[in-house]
């Protein structure tokens, strides 16, 4: 059975369950005992019989039209990736990324040249779950996990060397899950069995998931500790390369002037004497 057998209807109680019933105009002078809102609550909002609504949250009724979506995302206040993750959970097979039950593994000829054209900069590419297919040396030297075969995900959860990695290690993880959301709303075939034993492996990993946060991080920084280096701060932008492979680029920098630029410089020299 899939990890997320009725997963549009999960992904709608954990939502509602984060609403404030105050602040969403509900007036209740009982001791509330639930957390967010009710599903007959969550119903009148929106504009949709209650009986309606439940059959959608349990499963019995999978393909709630667009404008009761909108409704239902307005008033449990999606953000952009929540309200695409939504859509992609109804209608799976409107998703402009397919199913992606079958796609190559390969990393195209050029994307392989820029990378390694780039060995001044930790880059490398990786599939829909986060297997790395590609990477430059100093990416390997900086962090274990951005190695060629390695899976950043199984690092992050099952690699005790992660938490020595990551200073920020339960932010990382977090991200990593809701990042691998979205990309599994898309390419069920494909992740539903990497995200099943990654539910079996590890604990934290199958509560983070059960809370169905939804988060696409394509920019930001992170914190790594480079064995013979320290912490270091680096920035990232994410790349994804058109295609049916669903491969995404990560290259990470130091910003100019700082201590972390000059760390990256000679960590880079050290891989090309």
């Amino acid at each position: 059975m899939s990890p997320d057998d009725n997963a549009l209807g999960s992904f709608l109680r954990t939502r509602r369950e984060q609403v404030d019933a105050a602040s969403a105009g509900i007036v209740d002078s009982t001791r509330r005992r639930v957390k967010g809102l009710r599903r007959e609550e969550l119903a009148l909002l929106a504009g949709v019989s209650p009986s309606y609504y439940t059959r959608i949250e349990q499963g019995r009724d999978r393909n709630p039209s667009r404008e009761i979506l909108e409704a239902l995302a307005r008033v449990l206040r999606l953000d952009d990736v929540e309200r695409v993750y939504l859509w992609s959970l109804a209608a799976p097979s409107l998703s402009p990324a397919g199913d992606g039950a079958h796609t190559p593994c390969e990393v195209r000829p050029g994307v392989m040249l820029l990378l390694r054209r780039w060995s001044d900069l930790p880059a490398f590419v990786v599939g829909p779950d986060r297997g790395v297919l590609a990477a430059t040396p100093l990416a390997g030297r900086v962090n274990p996990a951005w190695c060629l075969g390695r899976n950043i995900i199984e690092f992050a959860f099952l690699d005790p060397r992660s938490r020595e990695v990551y200073p920020d290690w339960e932010d990382i993880c977090l991200q990593a899950v809701a990042g691998l959301r979205v990309s599994a709303a898309a390419r069920h075939s494909e992740l539903d069995p990497f995200v099943s034993a990654m539910c079996k492996q590890s604990e934290t990993f199958r509560a983070l998931w059960e809370s169905h946060d939804v988060y696409d991080r394509v920019m930001g920084d992170k914190r790594l500790a480079v064995d013979g280096v320290g912490i270091l701060r680096l920035a990232f932008e994410t790349f994804a390369l058109a295609g049916p492979e669903g491969h995404v680029m990560y290259v990470y920098f130091a910003w100019p002037g700082t201590e972390d630029e000059e760390r990256l410089r000679t960590l880079a020299l050290s891989i090309t004497r």
